[in-house]
């Protein structure tokens, strides 16, 4: 051996330490994990929901289900482990609800994005689990409808003090008028 690929199993193995930092990230701060088996999905549909999720500030991360499983022990999904099997992506977001909502939607209209499970913190969930939280409103949903709440008692308010004012103007212009 002449070391030539000496620095390459260096760089590689920096490059898998990596890799597994960043996973390690995913699993410990992520408000939702979606497992996923991706096999058949043409690199088109992978880039389209690259991008849907890309628009609604999620992710999606193709590795190694080797470094995956070394990246997700001792953390909060821990349990999900055995879903680290074949070929999985994971998509996850801060959001604990769209990662689940784009992917279900998405498995929808393609065969081949086939969910699995995932996890909400140490909260393990099967295929149905994802599916039922992909129902929930997200936090924009939820902010919009807040705020919606918030205006429209002002929007109330501001009918009661000007509807009767206008009440007595019809009634004084109908006094004045005969």
């Amino acid at each position: 051996m002449d070391g030539t690929n000496i620095g390459v199993e260096y760089l590689d193995r920096a490059r898998k330490e990596q890799v597994v930092s960043e996973l390690k990230n995913v699993f410990e701060h992520s408000g939702i994990i979606v497992a996923a088996k991706y096999a058949g999905i043409t690199v088109a549909e992978m880039s389209d929901l690259r991008n849907k999720m890309r628009e609604s500030s999620a992710n999606v991360r193709v590795a190694k289900n080797r470094l995956a499983r070394i990246a997700i022990e001792k953390s909060p999904p821990e349990g999900m482990k055995h879903l680290l099997v074949d070929q999985i992506v994971l998509l996850y977001s801060e959001d604990p609800v769209t990662a689940a909502k784009i992917s279900v939607e998405f498995a929808k209209t393609n065969e081949n994005l086939k969910i699995v499970g995932g996890a909400m913190g140490d909260k393990i969930l099967d295929s149905n689990g994802v599916t039922e939280v992909s129902k929930l409103p997200s936090r924009d949903e939820v902010l919009s409808s807040i705020s919606a709440l918030l205006v429209a008692p002002g929007g109330g308010l501001a009918a009661n003090v000007t509807g009767p004012a206008s009440a007595i103007a019809g009634v004084l212009e109908n006094i004045g008028g005969d």
